[in-house]
Parts: C-alpha cells; structure tokens; sequence
C-alpha cells in the first residue's frame, strides 16, 4: 500500500455507484448476509485465506535515507504470525520496499534487511503457511518508474534472480513480483514481469509467482482496461504463475472511503475478471481486499468471498488489507486491540479454517 504515514490502500478506479443508505438498507443488508450463509454451505473451500502483515513498507525512502528499522518502518513478529494461524489463515502477504532489500540496483541484498525478510519467511513456514514475497513499490524505485531511463528492466529482473536464489527451497513460498504497478505503459510492466519470470526460473526456483496487472491491477478495470490485451502475454518458462488482482468495495474502488457501495459489489466487479481467467485456463489470487466493520461491510466482503468460493476453479484465495502493530485505529486494521479480536475477524471467521 501507500507508503506514507497514512497507508491508505489504491488499486484503481471504478465508476462511481450509489452506495447504500444508513437507514432502511440495513434489513437487506441483513438479509443478504443470511442468503450469502447459506450459500456458503455448499460452496467450495478456498485453498488460501491470509492476511498482509504490514510494517517493513512504511515510512519513505531516498538514496542514502532509507529510514530506521524499529522506528520509520518495522517486520511482523513471531506473535502476529502465530495469531492469525490460530485464526485459520494460512497465507501472509509480507510487504517490504525494494529499495532497503537491494540499496543499489544490480548489487548484493543488503544482508540486515535480507535477515529480517528471512525471519519472518521462517516464522510462517515454521507455522505450516504461505509466505508471500510483496515488494511493495508500485513498479518503481527511488521514485523512478520500472523500465524508464533510470530504472532498466534488467535491475527488476536481478532483484528477483537474487530472491529466487535465496527463496527458492520451499514451494510454500510465493513470489509476489510487484504491488500494483501504475502510470506506465502496460507494454512495459508486462515486459517487466515476463523479465522477472525468466530470471526467477534462470534461477532454479519453481514457485508460485504472482504477477500484477497495470492500473493499480484492479480486478474492476481488468477487462476495460489494456491488461486484458497485455497481460493475455504473459510468459512464464515454468508455467507455473497465477495473476494478483486487488479489490476493494467503497465508490472508486480504492480502499479509502469508510462506505462500500452495495452488498454485492464484491461479485459485481470480480465477475468480468473471473470470466476472462478462466477463458483462459488461468489462475487469480486477490492480494488485497477489505470491509469496514459494519453490517452494510459484513454482508459486502462475504457476498466477495462467496464469489471467489463458488469460482474456485479460478481463484486460489485473498489476503485481508491489513494487519500490524502499527496501524493504530486504521479502518480496516485485522491486528487484535487491547488483547481483543477487530470486528472484521468475525466477518472471516466462516471462510478460515482455525488450527
């Protein structure tokens, strides 16, 4: 996400719809929720259900002030691992800035920051989970777009050859190439992340990797959008990939808004997407999305979820926007406050298998 002080979630632009009403909406509301319970209990399990455990992407960087470990950013701990295995996720997207991985294009992983991603790769493995690679940088570096004069493909490319090098032992870890690529030509970002593909498998590694769309890879925009055209030519020597969508459910689709549009807009925007994959033969990860702790919020996020259930063939599973202990009262933070469950872990509890 948004790597500022306010961490506000982007993943594109949707039209704007008109969003339900505080007052006589909340009995269909309700009812969809218990339309979406039942429907639940035919529905396919997904495979996958996680959370983004923030913290290594916060704070700004620039060559030479990368920020301070402890105070400008943080990695997730051993207990916020723990926690949500309990809950019954078994997939951690673990966001974390290129630029502090790999301080120097081209040059060796910086070994402190490198230890740190390691540790928390170990915690989650260690739980039986997914652990999910996610420079979060937007397809740039310094600010530099990815592909532009600055910023060859082939420092992408060697970013993640040195991470598959390093990763490439376990299949439980997958490898997120880049959140929510933006403003650049799709031409690019897909010569970009077919670049990365083939030094990932240069590399010897054989995992999982998730590859973004253009746009801020919105599920909404997919099909209207040239990522349909564009990342149709996706090319990965292993074969082994799956696309990374985001989606969140208030007006403009960016996650920023406290209201969601209407209890099924979830579906509404997934469903051209979910279409176009499978005509494909391809597989979707949804690496980001989230509700707010309302009943309007509860019955929306489950009519989503129901959608990637009852499509599973397509879908693999999601990771709530966010977790971590810095968030403090954000809206949609999943990190327990004052030792107590957030609201919206109850809205999960049906789609997660606790252990």
């Amino acid at each position: 996400m948004v790597p500022v002080a306010s961490q506000l979630p982007f993943s594109g632009r949707a039209p704007s719809r008109s969003r339900i009403g505080r007052g006589g909406s909340l009995s269909r509301v309700i009812g969809l929720v218990a339309l979406a319970a039942a429907a639940w209990g035919s529905a396919p399990s997904l495979a996958y259900a996680g959370v983004n455990l923030a913290g290594a992407e916060f704070g700004e960087v620039a060559p030479g002030r990368l920020g301070v470990f402890g105070k400008d950013y943080t990695y997730p701990t051993a207990e916020e691992v723990r926690y949500f295995r309990r809950k019954g996720m078994n997939a951690f997207r673990i966001p974390f800035r290129w630029e502090r991985l790999q301080p120097q294009p081209g040059a060796a992983l910086d070994p402190a920051e490198a230890s740190r991603l390691r540790a928390v790769v170990r915690e989650v493995l260690a739980a039986g989970a997914v652990a999910i690679l996610d420079p979060h940088n937007y397809a740039r570096y310094y600010g530099k777009t990815i592909g532009g004069p600055d910023v060859p493909i082939s420092a992408f490319a060697d970013l993640w050859a040195r991470l598959a090098k390093e990763f490439a032992r376990s299949g439980r870890v997958w490898f997120g190439l880049m959140n929510e690529p933006h403003d650049m030509p799709t031409e690019t970002w897909l010569r970009a992340a077919n670049a990365a593909l083939t030094a990932i498998r240069s590399a010897g590694a054989k995992n999982l990797v998730l590859v973004p769309g253009n746009h801020w890879s919105g599920a909404h925009s997919w099909t209207t959008s040239d990522n349909a055209r564009w990342m149709a030519q996706v090319r990965d020597p292993g074969r082994h990939f799956a696309y990374e969508v985001h989606q969140y459910l208030d007006r403009d689709s960016s996650g920023t808004h406290a209201e969601v549009v209407s209890p099924t807009i979830g579906s509404e925007r997934l469903a051209a997407f979910t279409a176009w994959c499978r005509g494909r033969g391809a597989k979707a990860f949804l690496g980001e999305t989230a509700a707010p702790a309302t009943a309007e919020g509860r019955a929306a996020i489950r009519n989503l979820l129901l959608h990637l259930q009852q499509n599973s063939d397509v879908w693999l599973g999601f990771a709530w926007w966010a977790a971590g202990p810095w968030w403090g009262d954000y809206m949609f933070s999943l990190e327990p406050k004052d030792g107590k469950d957030r609201p919206q872990m109850e809205y999960l509890r049906e789609f997660l298998r606790p252990g």
